[in-house]
């Protein structure tokens, strides 16, 4: 997938997409165009494949290319990257997740290069900003504590102020039981996920902490059957995800509409393209392939419990081949690193949600054995990554035995 006729088609995509100054906004338009996007690589696939046949195990994961371009990022980013300066956690968290699905060794300076700079974003009074000396904000704090036990060292565990993060937590609570953002911030469902996957990781959850939370989740779920950002606000995957996962961690699923939270997800799958869209009505976007499709473990964890003889026990509630071929045919950069569609540019946000719906669409583990769903190369095998808190599962295992020895914080002073 990475000789010069497939950059042609690539490029020839990306003119007709962003140079074209008659076309019109309607979505459905775009749609036809995406599909058409789509479309010329398939068969451009197709022909390929008809033609050599030893070709048998397309389509390939370019493991060295996207490890050259994640390795890249960690040492050394172009200017172009100033704009994401009060994101420079979330960066070190994509890249770092990318490479350990990828299953590429980080070399023992770089891991304390990388927590000793996470530890200059925590701040004074108590969780992580998005850069040094800059505001204490829920999103890097959650980016940051999966950085950390990524790295899973003792010295990157250290870091960790608990006593100061549960402060911070405590104080961005609203009465109701949601998290603002940071100090006078939105507040919104992404905020009850971060504190409750961190605040699960460094083991300092006390029933004060999500008093009200679990209702307060539930009131944003929307008519559609996904969850909105807020009470009111139209059902969107990543908010879907963050209210599904969050109440997973709190033990709390019984309190939503699961069917009807099923029936949407489910519905966001591209039956096109393959992979997912946000909300309705929208394009399909390579970052979905993991908040959209990383909903189905949990889904199915959940109806387990229930005893639900329908349930699959070889397989997600999801096409994985489909998702597979639209990660692996047309969201890989032919200079590392994947995208949102064809014609988009590569990023660290995209590489890392898209190998992470890879990973999901690859390994199924909701029955008492685990089956693999490859397409392509059995090279092509990604690590498995945990679905509520999206980081290595033994990342998850090694932070649980170093923070659950110790004790949970104080409450903090009124």
């Amino acid at each position: 997938m990475d000789d010069s006729r497939l950059r042609c088609v690539n490029k020839k995509i990306e003119n007709e997409r962003f140079n074209d100054d008659d076309n019109p906004s309607d979505s459905s338009y775009e749609q036809m165009k995406v599909e058409e996007s789509v479309e010329k690589i398939f068969r451009y696939f197709k022909s390929r494949l008809e033609l050599d046949n030893s070709l048998e195990e397309q389509p390939v994961l370019n493991r060295h290319s996207h490890t050259a371009f994640l390795l890249k990022g960690l040492r050394h980013l172009s200017i172009s990257y100033e704009c994401l300066d009060a994101s420079r956690p979330w960066l070190c968290y994509w890249i770092l997740h990318s490479l350990e699905l990828l299953e590429e060794p980080i070399p023992e300076e770089t891991v304390s290069n990388v927590a000793r700079f996470l530890g200059k974003c925590q701040c004074e009074s108590g969780g992580f900003s998005g850069g040094p000396g800059q505001e204490a904000h829920l999103a890097p704090t959650y980016a940051a504590v999966n950085a950390l036990c990524i790295l899973g060292t003792e010295e990157a565990y250290k870091i960790i102020d608990r006593q100061k993060l549960y402060t911070f937590l405590m104080r961005m609570r609203t009465p109701e039981g949601a998290y603002k953002m940071h100090e006078g911030g939105e507040v919104d469902i992404r905020g009850a996920y971060c504190a409750a996957s961190a605040a699960r990781l460094t083991n300092i959850v006390t029933p004060a902490l999500f008093d009200g939370t679990p209702e307060w989740i539930v009131s944003c779920q929307t008519y559609e059957g996904g969850f909105g950002g807020c009470p009111g606000m139209e059902a969107h995957g990543g908010y879907s995800f963050c209210g599904l996962a969050a109440l997973s961690l709190m033990g709390h699923t019984s309190l939503c509409d699961l069917r009807a939270c099923l029936r949407w997800t489910a519905n966001r799958q591209m039956r096109f393209e393959g992979g997912f869209q946000g909300r309705t009505n929208k394009l399909v976007d390579g970052c979905y392939s993991f908040w959209q499709a990383g909903t189905f473990p949990l889904i199915h964890m959940v109806c387990s419990m229930q005893d639900d003889h329908c349930l699959s026990t070889e397989r997600w509630m999801f096409d994985h081949e489909a998702l597979q071929e639209y990660i692996l045919v047309c969201c890989q950069h032919q200079g590392g690193g994947l995208i949102d569609k064809p014609g988009k540019s590569r990023d660290y946000y995209h590489t890392c949600y898209c190998l992470s719906g890879l990973a999901v669409s690859q390994h199924f583990a909701g029955g008492k054995l685990a089956h693999l769903h490859i397409v392509g190369s059995q090279d092509n095998e990604l690590k498995p990554t945990h679905p509520v808190y999206n980081i290595g599962v033994d990342a998850v295992v090694h932070a649980n035995m170093y923070f659950n020895n110790m004790s949970l914080p104080q409450e903090p002073d009124v």
